[in-house]
């Protein structure tokens, strides 16, 4: 159990660095305002579906991540 957090808190470290490397990565690539703002959403519904896919294996709703 306490192997699963470490491996969890490691995951959700992680997602984070990438989510603000996206985010700070982004402004640089020539788009138009619309695009940007639709990229920014994509990023954060994936994001989002990716912890709540955390949580719902921690609780034993769906298959455990595996490691």
């Amino acid at each position: 159990m306490i192997g699963t957090l470490i491996s969890v808190i490691l995951l959700l470290i992680v997602l984070g660095v990438v989510i603000w490397a996206v985010q700070q990565l982004l402004p640089l690539v020539p788009l138009p305002p619309n695009i940007a703002l639709i990229v920014n959403v994509l990023i954060t519904v994936v994001i989002v579906l990716i912890v709540v896919w955390i949580i719902a294996s921690l609780l034993g709703v769906v298959a455990p991540i595996r490691w």
